[in-house]
């Protein structure tokens, strides 16, 4: 049993994804210009546009900027709902 409730913020990340013509994946998002990322394959572009957004959601929290992303729910909670994303 968790000793502690976790506070959970779920934000709404819109990607662009663009095949390189050298290869690999440029990874943007529309309503987010600092926030972007690449990767040799969708996944890996997804993950680390999902990390920079992670570090980027802390950056700006600390500074008192406001997020440029939708908030879908705020709540105390001890269970999580995560997506999984798979490239077919």
């Amino acid at each position: 049993m968790l000793k502690y409730m976790q506070k959970v913020s779920e934000y709404e990340l819109p990607i662009k994804i663009e095949l390189q013509e050298d290869g690999g994946f440029v990874v943007t998002s529309p309503v987010w210009e600092d926030c972007y990322a690449q990767g040799d394959s969708i996944d890996e572009a997804i993950l680390e546009i999902t990390a920079a957004a992670q570090s980027l959601i802390e950056l700006y929290k600390e500074e008192g900027l406001k997020i440029p992303l939708k908030l879908q729910k705020k709540e105390n909670t001890t269970s999580l709902n995560l997506p999984i994303i798979v490239a077919i």
